[in-house]
């Protein structure tokens, strides 16, 4: 969008939030870089200058605003559209991948070299993926020296910065502010702090109003593994698998953001825990853009009218969500949650939770690879589909996560028996995040789409669908939200 230069200005004159993210304005008199709704007077037009990220910002020698805090919008909604290696490349950097492996682990993961990764991220972004690790690094210290109180070297080390040196040049150049000086600016700011748990991380998430909680909450907590996952509190608490330890995370939906509460036990992982976190609750989602799509429909209209900004619940371990999919084959949500309770049980890691309900992670692949299925209370068909799936997941033949080609993680879950077209667009909807998986043979989503009018027979369902693309998986959340069901509803 960032090359439009006419559609920019209008939405910098209108200070339309619903751009943040989507491009920034560097202003060429101050220096100065802007989310499309600071409340600052706008520039002129010539002094304007529109940029795809803030890396690109940043490497073109502008400084964060202080005013519209720019470096901490929601994350640009394109990258959760897209299945491109532009698109795969942001999502890992999202995830520390650069900080962890370097740009050599980033070309591998998505097959590339590392010249072409480069010369393609600098191409549509205007920076290299240095550049763009950088500039999240510098975000994620921001966040923690504005909202927790932890020490100035934690900090540095918890946001991926080698040295502490590093990280006050990094902090100095991006927001022209000591460290120091931004902890001194946030506790002088109006407004009350995040409720801080003892030996917790307090954070606030971001989020593109509008956002309905119903769906979103009410599907996690109805769906919630004991042991792994619970609703406690006004809050979705889970636990956390990370590359250098493992956490429990506490998500709260509030009006304006999502109340997070971190307790890692290396700091190294908040990049990750907090991107994982995002990728759960859809929070880069762009509303604005899917509602308006699924409006066209007349009859899918009311729906959204109702109670806009549904997003699609995902999970933190693609992994975990495609072993749970299979628990959940032909079974009710109770059903699914006792056999993945058995295998938490049996084979989870035992963890720490610093509120005691929490008590295990779920089973990585390889510890589930040496169970028993004759142990299973599944049918024989269902066993032989878990173990073939947890084979492939442990020695490497099938990887899912946030950098995956949707299209050949479909080609490949649907090679494996007991794989039909339910169980892999769930999986792709959920743990892959394509944002157009469809799942037309869904009983519930039959029986939803019968009772507005729409046809019932999975081909015919699929055809009407084609004018909701490339938004379906919002659009079944929509339909899915027509019963009265846990899975639609805050819990109290």
């Amino acid at each position: 969008m960032y090359t439009d230069t006419e559609r920019c200005v209008r939405a910098v004159q209108s200070k339309d939030a619903r751009f943040d993210g989507w491009f920034f304005t560097a202003v060429r008199t101050t220096r100065i870089y802007c989310r499309p709704s600071c409340p600052a007077v706008p520039p002129k037009v010539e002094n304007m200058t529109f940029l795809p990220s803030a890396a690109a910002c940043q490497q073109a020698g502008y400084r964060a605003c202080k005013r519209c805090r720019p470096d901490s919008s929601p994350g640009s909604p394109e990258w959760n559209a897209r299945a491109d290696a532009v698109a795969r490349a942001m999502r890992l950097i999202r995830d520390g991948v650069v900080d962890r492996e370097g740009v050599p682990g980033l070309a591998a993961r998505l097959g590339y070299s590392t010249r072409q990764v480069e010369r393609q991220l600098n191409a549509e972004l205007g920076a290299g993926p240095l550049a763009l690790a950088r500039a999240q690094r510098a975000q994620t210290a921001r966040l923690l020296i504005e909202t927790s109180g932890l020490p100035m070297g934690d900090v540095a080390f918890a946001a991926g910065f080698s040295s502490i040196r590093t990280f006050n040049e990094t902090v100095r150049e991006v927001f022209a502010l000591a460290p120091g000086e931004l902890r001194a600016r946030a506790a002088g700011r109006a407004g009350p702090p995040e409720p801080r748990i003892p030996g917790t991380i307090g954070l606030r998430l971001p989020y593109r109003a509008p956002l309905n909680p119903d769906n979103l909450f009410g599907h996690l907590a109805a769906t919630a593994v004991p042991g792994v996952e619970e609703w406690r509190a006004g809050a979705y608490r889970r636990t956390l698998r990370l590359p250098y330890g493992t956490g429990v995370v506490a998500l709260t939906p509030q009006p304006d953001h999502i109340g997070c509460q971190l307790a890692l036990t290396d700091l190294r992982d908040l990049t990750l825990a907090i991107s994982r976190c995002r990728w759960l609750l859809d929070l880069d989602a762009d509303p604005e853009a899917v509602d308006g799509q699924l409006r066209s429909d007349p009859l899918l209209a009311p729906l959204v009218d109702k109670a806009p900004g549904r997003r699609v619940p995902r999970t933190v371990d693609a992994a975990e969500f495609a072993v749970r999919a299979v628990l959940g084959q032909q079974v009710s949500t109770a059903a699914a949650r006792t056999h993945a309770a058995r295998l938490v049980t049996a084979h989870g890691e035992p963890v720490a939770d610093p509120e005691g309900g929490l008590t295990h992670l779920f089973p990585s692949p390889e510890a589930l690879a040496a169970l028993d299925p004759e142990q299973l209370a599944l049918p024989r068909s269902r066993r032989t589909t878990l173990t073939t799936l947890i084979a492939a997941l442990a020695d490497g033949s099938l990887a899912l996560g946030v950098d995956s080609d949707w299209e050949a993680a479909r080609a490949r879950l649907a090679a494996l028996p007991g794989f039909g077209p339910w169980t892999t667009e769930v999986i792709a909807m959920r743990a892959l995040g394509d944002p157009d998986a469809f799942l037309p043979s869904d009983l519930g989503l039959r029986k939803a789409a019968a009772g507005l009018g729409l046809p019932s027979t999975p081909a015919a369902l699929t055809a009407r669908a084609a004018g909701w693309r490339p938004w379906r998986a919002y659009a079944v959340q929509y339909l899915w939200a027509t019963y009265d069901h846990p899975i639609n509803h805050l819990p109290a």
